[in-house]
């Protein structure tokens, strides 16, 4: 899990644009056009994913594995399967320039994957430590975004315009299978 946060705070850092850019977006103008589109409830639903997030992550360091288990072998792949999905939307967000959304690698298939990686990664610790409370904090970290990825979609059309549009007319919100181009 910790992998998860030194590799999005490298992301972070890594976008496509320098430091001072980043910096400045981050307190700018450009943070509060973002969060100006979420109303009150949007917001708390986005801080409270954020707590389901970290306290899952706390929790995963003290649950103890079901080694030997089917457990265990069941959950580990499912982790692995989506720490690899998490490090190929790393590499997708520092190949992409700034100007343009990210429409490659496993955005192809999901236009918001790095809010379905993480139930994927918290499913498979789950099972693997055969522990309920980890799997319905799982659930939710699935269940929370549906209420702030409207705004966030909202802002990227106004951001990207008709090039977003079209995106979103091939791409599944979640996951799927990627709609054909017709010209």
């Amino acid at each position: 899990m910790l992998y998860i946060f030194i590799i999005s705070f490298l992301m972070i850092l890594n976008k496509g644009a320098s430091r001072d850019e980043i910096r400045e977006q981050a307190s700018g103008e450009l943070k509060n056009k973002f969060m100006d589109r979420h109303n009150k409830n949007e917001k708390r639903a986005l801080l409270f994913y954020h707590i389901i997030y970290f306290l899952g992550f706390i929790y995963s360091i003290f649950l103890p594995l079901k080694l030997g288990t089917i457990w265990f072998y069941i959950g580990l792949p499912i982790s692995l399967i989506g720490l690899i999905i998490y490090t190929r939307i790393i590499v997708d967000w520092i190949t992409t320039s700034a100007d343009v959304p990210i429409t490659k690698g496993t955005y192809q298939y999901s236009r918001h994957p790095l809010y379905l990686t993480p139930f994927i990664i918290y499913i498979g610790i789950g099972i693997a430590s055969a522990s309920w409370v980890f799997i319905l904090g799982s659930i939710m970290l699935i269940i929370i975004p549906q209420f702030f990825v409207l705004p966030e979609e909202r802002f990227l059309i106004e951001k990207y315009g008709e090039f977003y549009i079209d995106y979103m007319n091939r791409t599944p919100r979640w996951i799927g299978i990627p709609k054909s181009i017709k010209k």
